[in-house]
């Protein structure tokens, strides 16, 4: 049967919880892939699939640089699609089966040689980053469309990353005990055992965005009056200034994260290695006390303790931005994360748990600041469209997006290309200068890159002040206009 469409409602309305926690799976669906992208996709290359580091990271670079340019497509492919369910909720039923079958293949080692294994690699992750691409856009998109309210969108853009870092966490608490030989999955190989992990991560991940699908809605439509034109939206892209400042700011801080995320289980492996610790007597019987801790346990944990630390972070990211202002919280949070970050360049193999508490703190001040950069975003779509009287959420969000794959790309090429360098062979005992190199990309390299992001930020113009000021403007020509009906459920 045909619904109805609901009566119109205000743009800006409140939003409902079980609306705001459906956007989060959102992003912890997503975060079951971007978080293995981020973390061990270089691992997975060099020690399980077994291709060299130059060679996977020439292929990791080169396939999120050139999928990066398929994101302003996608952005504006969005922008045009017309369904009853709006622009931007369709596309979570279309692509979620598609990314969870190429998630599967793309883990999967095959029994093949030489060249045609690389091509094997080749072809699925780019099979894969096009999907994920396909439906990430989207549901990223549907931010800026669910309300105008920049409060709401502040709140809104938290419960995504918690879901974001729930997901993180799930990965790095579970997907390397679950993969290794006779671990929680009983795997016969390690092969074998990457394999079956993303059998189970997509099937959790179609689950959350088809309950996202029948649970959000979009609010927010462009002008009646405006007309479709792909260079008129780029155009309008290319001349918004505050847009432009946060892609490069963006592409700064994702190369932060990039470079030692990289590595981190390359670091731990090679550098930590497996240590024995004393706990103290009042945590779990099965962690307090003196016990050996094998190099997969650490990073695993490692990890898990970095996701927990920004999800911290992202729920009190809202109080800290309504009280300074989101550019002061972003060059707060992002001073202590750099300082921390660098600490990490005078610290020792065995000071295991000075390496925990840093992490903690550099995880709790930098996990909110890409919440933060992605609610500039949101404003950066509301000021085209205050200048331009054309709005394109789209396309501004998936050129968002195409930044933050570009930092990735840049990270991944940058960190496997200093490994190879300096002489990293996989599954072997490394070199001293092999060590050095992990150890800058731990601390000094992605230090510096961080305070390059604060000073591009420096230049971001919409303060909360002005942005009141264009939200009142907007609600003025929405309703002389009759826009701000919902589309339905």
């Amino acid at each position: 049967m045909t619904q109805k469409s609901p009566s119109p409602q205000p743009a800006s309305e409140h939003l409902g919880l079980t609306e705001k926690l459906s956007y989060g799976l959102g992003d912890l669906a997503s975060c079951l892939y971007w978080q293995t992208f981020m973390v061990y996709l270089t691992f997975f290359y060099t020690d399980v699939f077994g291709i060299g580091a130059l060679a996977a990271g020439t292929m990791i670079g080169i396939s999120r640089a050139s999928d990066a340019f398929f994101d302003p497509v996608m952005g504006m492919l969005a922008d045009r699609t017309r369904t009853r369910w709006g622009k931007f909720r369709p596309f979570f039923i279309w692509m979620c089966v598609p990314m969870a079958v190429l998630g599967v293949l793309t883990f999967t080692v095959p029994h093949l040689a030489g060249n045609a294994k690389l091509v094997w690699a080749y072809v699925t992750y780019n099979a894969l980053m096009l999907v994920y691409t396909a439906i990430n856009i989207p549901y990223t998109a549907l931010m800026g469309v669910i309300t105008t309210n920049p409060l709401e969108r502040t709140a809104l853009s938290s419960i995504k990353y918690v879901g974001a870092f729930t997901g993180g966490m799930i990965i790095a608490a579970t997907l390397l005990p679950m993969a290794k030989v006779g671990g929680w999955l009983g795997a016969q190989s390690v092969e074998r055992g990457w394999q079956l992990c993303f059998v189970i991560y997509g099937i959790a991940a179609c689950l959350c965005f088809i309950t996202m699908f029948f649970t959000t809605r979009e609010r927010v439509v462009p002008p009646r009056t405006q007309e479709t034109s792909v260079v008129r939206d780029l155009g309008d892209l290319l001349t918004n200034g505050p847009w432009l400042i946060l892609v490069a700011a963006t592409i700064a801080f994702i190369l932060y994260i990039a470079l030692r995320t990289s590595v981190t289980a390359h670091y731990f492996k090679y550098y930590v290695g497996s240590r024995t610790l004393t706990l103290p007597s009042f945590l779990p019987k099965s962690i307090a006390g003196t016990q050996t801790w094998g190099w997969e346990t650490l990073v695993s944990v490692y990890n898990t303790c970095t996701q927990v630390a920004s999800l911290v972070g992202v729920i009190l990211m809202p109080f800290a931005a309504r009280i300074a202002g989101r550019k002061v919280a972003f060059m707060v949070l992002m001073t202590i994360a750099i300082c921390s970050t660098g600490s990490f360049f005078v610290l020792k193999p065995d000071q295991v748990p000075l390496m925990f508490g840093i992490n903690l703190l550099a995880s709790i001040t930098g996990g909110p600041i890409i919440a933060l950069l992605m609610t500039m975003y949101a404003d950066t779509a509301d000021y085209g469209e205050w200048r331009k009287q054309r709005r394109a959420t789209g396309l501004i969000f998936s050129a968002s997006i195409f930044s933050q794959k570009q930092g990735w790309a840049i990270g991944a090429w940058v960190a496997l290309a200093l490994m190879n360098s300096v002489g990293f062979v996989a599954n072997t005992a490394q070199t001293p200068e092999s060590l050095h190199g992990l150890v800058l990309l731990m601390s000094i390299l992605p230090a510096a890159i961080g305070i390059a992001s604060m000073v591009i930020l420096m230049f971001y113009p919409l303060h909360e002040g002005k942005m009141a000021e264009i939200e009142v403007e907007l609600k003025k020509r929405r309703a002389a206009d009759g826009v701000g009906s919902t589309i339905p459920a």
